[in-house]
């Protein structure tokens, strides 16, 4: 029996120091400067202390304080593709109310502006104008699966369902005017209400002040919040405020966890990772499942280098954890098919600094954190951010970093087709011999690649036929209906149909949910 290289490790962190570093992610992915949730959880546990909350309940809202918008990343491309910079959009709208028609027309408007900037008169009144009306769909199909990954993504980190329902309603409002608007009033779970309300407050208290947060609170009284909560933190605003000006120490929020200070497994962790790869990789339809075929890969390479189990594990781990930092890239530049101009390629060579900004701490994220930002990384000094040379990278930082190239070279672009595998293996070997990549991990990548062995099990995953794996694969790469009917050669009602028997069989609603589930049931490419 093969041994499980897990068995030779032991994660060492508990389960609040990933989710803690998981919220500076999701940070990134709203456009809200890194250390906004950690802030919005202290407020939201002050909060709950002050309503005389149980420990149970407090436990839910400290969580919920930290994982609200792991669901970020779902359908940002579609945003990007309207509005232009997502992630700044995002930014703008934590500070406006979701239910003024008025703030939210001037504020879309002006995102459709820049995003077309230089158009002709014409031409931007049209996009204006399909833009307001693409909108509302946009904003509830966005909003629901946002809410749906998130819950998905919440189970398979392991919490229970009190959180997952209270994802479910991270736009719901109290006055029922929230999207999905299934829920209002006390009917929105009770930790939801004081996160939604903390959180809006820590984004006034930055900009202006206690009296600007105090104020915003009761001009959305009885429409957007909880009254009792409302009045609870006007009250004690000063209090439950203090020190949150300034970002609160990582210490601080640690030790704040209510209850039971659970620690992962090595097979915890594992899975955890796995699931914060997915998060990551739904960012754009061009990079599904793409971190947890890296992670496979350069194991199999790094076994094959005769590397000890433990180093083994970690260079997985690292892989699967190596693109969080793409999360604080507009999708809209992930997506561009052209050229990129000078500033978005600087945006881009940002992204390994915010992996390692992601996983700064605690010590066993940090080591996973330093190694995975060196995926972009070349031996003559020709990568990025850093530009480290040949001396400056460990034999799993030459893995690491050779494994990313050859899955990225057979995985489709938005400037470029997929490579064949002949062909990525030559590239590989190309840059060995330029110098840029190591021989030896090039050939071991290669190894690995070459001896990689699946069997379809496409009809057995949900019940799904060959031809719905298909239809699923297009719905993922963010395909409409009538896209896929052509590409397939199907109609249009067909296609519809096949949609809601698949949605009906794998238990979603949404595009994003969806496309999670091909993720994680590695449905993507045919491997047959």
């Amino acid at each position: 029996m093969q041994k499980n290289p897990l068995q030779s490790v032991t994660a060492d962190i508990r389960l609040v120091e990933l989710m803690a570093a998981l919220s500076l992610a999701t940070d990134l992915g709203m456009g809200q400067p890194m250390e906004y949730a950690l802030c919005v959880c202290v407020l939201s546990v002050r909060l709950g202390e002050a309503l005389g909350l149980s420990e149970d309940e407090l436990r839910d809202v400290y969580y919920l304080a930290l994982l609200r918008h792991i669901g970020c990343n779902a359908e940002t491309y579609r945003m990007a593709d309207i509005f232009g910079d997502e992630l700044a959009l995002r930014a703008d709208f934590a500070s406006i109310d979701s239910g003024n028609i008025s703030q939210v027309v001037d504020l879309v408007m002006r995102y459709i502006r820049q995003a077309n900037e230089g158009s002709s008169p014409q031409h931007l009144a049209r996009v204006i104008e399909q833009g307001l009306l693409a909108t509302p769909s946009l904003m509830k199909e966005s909003f629901t699966g946002f809410c749906e990954v998130a819950q998905l993504l919440a189970e398979r980190l392991g919490f229970g369902e009190s959180i997952r329902i209270a994802l479910g309603q991270v736009f719901e409002r109290w006055d029922g005017q929230g999207i999905p608007g299934t829920v209002k009033g006390e009917n929105i779970s009770y930790s939801m209400r004081i996160v939604a309300l903390a959180q809006d407050a820590i984004t006034f208290h930055r900009l202006e002040g206690v009296e600007a947060g105090v104020k915003m609170a009761r001009e959305r009284k009885g429409t957007l919040y909880d009254p009792q909560i409302v009045d609870c933190f006007c009250q004690q605003a000063s209090h439950l405020l203090k020190g949150l000006e300034k970002e609160p120490p990582w210490e601080m929020v640690v030790a704040l966890e209510p209850g039971v200070r659970a620690r992962l497994s090595a097979e915890q962790f594992d899975n955890a990772c796995r699931a914060i790869a997915d998060f990551a990789d739904i960012k754009s339809p061009y990079t599904l499942g793409h971190s947890v075929g890296v992670a496979e890969l350069a194991a199999k390479a790094a076994h094959g280098c005769g590397l000890p189990d433990a180093d083994t594990v970690t260079i997985k781990w690292a892989g699967l954890l190596h693109d969080i930092g793409r999360v604080g890239i507009s999708a809209g530049i992930w997506g561009k098919p052209g050229p990129l101009s000078t500033r978005e390629w600087e945006r881009v060579r940002m992204h390994p600094y915010y992996t390692e900004r992601v996983l700064a701490r605690p010590g066993v994220l940090a080591r996973l954190g330093a190694l995975a930002s060196l995926h972009h990384e070349r031996l003559d000094g020709s990568g990025y951010y850093r530009g480290l040379s040949a001396n400056m990278l460990s034999p799993a930082a030459r893995i690491l970093a050779v494994a990313d190239v050859y899955h990225a070279m057979t995985e489709l672009r938005p400037h470029r087709p997929a490579l064949t595998s002949e062909q990525a293996a030559e590239q590989l070997r190309r840059e060995a011999r330029a110098g840029r990549l190591d021989g030896e991990a090039v050939s071991q990548v290669l190894a690995a690649a070459g001896h990689a062995v699946r069997t379809s099990r496409h009809e057995l995953v949900a019940g799904l036929s060959t031809r719905q794996v298909e239809v699923l694969r297009l719905i993922a790469r963010g395909y409409t209906i009538k896209q896929i009917a052509q590409t397939l050669t199907l109609s249009e009602k067909t296609v519809d149909n096949h949609i809601q028997h698949i949605y009906n069989k794998i238990g979603v609603s949404t595009r994003a949910g969806a496309t999670l589930f091909a993720m994680e049931q590695d449905l993507l490419i045919d491997k047959d």
